[in-house]
């Protein structure tokens, strides 16, 4: 088991470039099966999830060929489809959340896949629903098999058909679209999530010949095509990243430079910070963060204490609001912080309490913070990682902290996150990695 020491209080200094799309990446590499045709992606984050991925389309009988650090070829020329009913499938596809994402692209191009069972992270109950009733209204059938926990699909006669989501899935909007787009007719998908990284699946798809319009709004039409060609690819951004180091930024009192933001892809994002009282001005397509030693919170126009809280976008996205609270606790002033999509995102405040923080767990999806305007620092603990953002929102509250802090369990954080030891001692941190077994409790 590797964790993070982390000596805090300690302010920061310079430039950081932001890995690219980690949501993205699953999506569009999943694409790469719709066609014969060689694909390249670039600005691919070389993490373990997005690593995961890759490794599975290679064992489907992808050709891979990577053309440096963060660009890949793919050719999804030979697929092996008995690879499903292989043991390494189950133990590789059971163990990745994203490798629900290969079954839309796989449905469209051969009429059959299987999916084990998912797992990915303990933040609640992650439906499934979304991907599986789309994929039915377009002709596909389900069969469960309990005792292996495996679904295996039929799709040899896929249909465009009107489709209304119960809820905005990002993922399973990103899923039909796929199966779609070499369904016979057309496909109308209403409530579809609209994110960023949904327009560039769909760009990147009509730029291989679909015909996707819609793009960017929650009513998406789909006329299926016979055939998909190959094209080149850029993945924006990690808007989680960006929004990290904004946060790392304020609570360290750093002066960070963050690059290449891709800015009008940001949504509400930079202006949630704005109201926490954080300062940062855009330059060309970068942000730059000053170092400022307060910053205080907004309040509503009337007065009442300012709530904060997830909805689908072009709302604040919910892999940000761990990243708020943490920031908040330094600030001054009042929040409610509302996590409304996941009911065990907020379960880390127990740890922040520990080092400090003035939090009232209101429920499972509430958390009031009263902040401490810097008045005192927190306190460096040890502490385990339950998720990918909360361990993030973590080590950004042991960069501030007094004293030293040691994280375990950060195979979680590795999972999103991309070298980020080597790129915050890039900017004077001091952070280092350890053998260490997690403490027991």
């Amino acid at each position: 088991m590797n964790a993070f020491e982390i000596t805090g209080g300690i302010k920061l200094k310079g430039e950081i470039t932001p890995q690219g799309a980690k949501n993205e990446a699953l999506q569009i590499l999943s694409a790469v099966l719709l066609t014969e045709k060689k694909v390249t992606v670039s600005n691919i984050p070389d993490i373990k999830d997005v690593n995961k991925l890759i490794e599975l389309l290679g064992d489907l009988g992808v050709t891979v060929e990577r053309i440096n650090k963060d660009t890949y070829t793919f050719e999804a020329k030979n697929i092996d489809l008995n690879f499903f009913e292989s043991d390494t499938f189950k133990a590789k596809g059971g163990g990745l959340r994203g490798s629900i994402m290969i079954v839309g692209p796989l449905l469209a191009r051969f009429g059959r896949a299987a999916i084990p069972k998912p797992g990915g992270d303990k933040i609640g109950r992650r439906r499934l629903d979304t991907h599986f009733i789309g994929f039915e209204k377009l002709g596909a059938k389900f069969v469960y098999d309990s005792k292996k926990a495996f679904f295996n699909v039929d799709a040899t006669n896929l249909q465009g058909a009107y489709i209304l989501l119960d809820e905005a899935s990002v993922t399973g909007t990103a899923n039909i679209v796929m199966a779609a787009v070499l369904a016979k007719g057309t496909t109308t998908i209403y409530n579809a999530a609209c994110e960023p990284y949904l327009q560039q699946l769909c760009k990147m798809l009509n730029r291989m010949g679909a015909k996707i319009s819609g793009i960017g709004s929650n009513l998406l039409t789909i006329e299926g095509v016979s055939v998909l060609g190959g094209t080149e690819h850029r993945m924006l951004p990690d808007m989680i990243e960006i929004g990290s180091f904004i946060g790392m930024a304020a609570m360290t009192e750093s002066e960070i430079t963050i690059k290449n933001v891709c800015y009008d892809e940001l949504g509400v994002i930079p202006e949630v910070f704005k109201k926490l009282g954080i300062k940062l001005e855009r330059r060309g397509d970068d942000i730059y963060v000053p170092s400022q030693k307060h910053y205080e919170i907004d309040t509503f126009i009337d007065g009442s204490i300012l709530t904060i809280a997830d909805s689908p976008w072009p709302g604040f996205t919910p892999d940000l609001l761990s990243i708020v609270l943490v920031v908040a606790t330094q600030a001054k002033g009042n929040v409610l912080i509302h996590q409304k999509m996941f009911e065990s995102r907020l379960f880390f405040v127990d740890k922040l309490i520990d080092m400090g923080a003035q939090i009232i767990l209101c429920d499972p999806h509430r958390a009031t913070v009263n902040g401490i305007d810097k008045k005192y620092k927190l306190r460096g603990i040890s502490m385990t990682s339950p998720d990918i953002r909360a361990g993030v929102s973590l080590l950004i509250a042991a960069l501030s902290a007094e004293g030293k802090s040691t994280i375990y369990n950060i195979e979680q954080i590795e999972r999103g996150y991309q070298d980020i030891d080597t790129r915050l001692r890039a900017l004077g941190a001091q952070i280092k990695r350890v053998n260490a077994d997690a403490p027991s409790h």
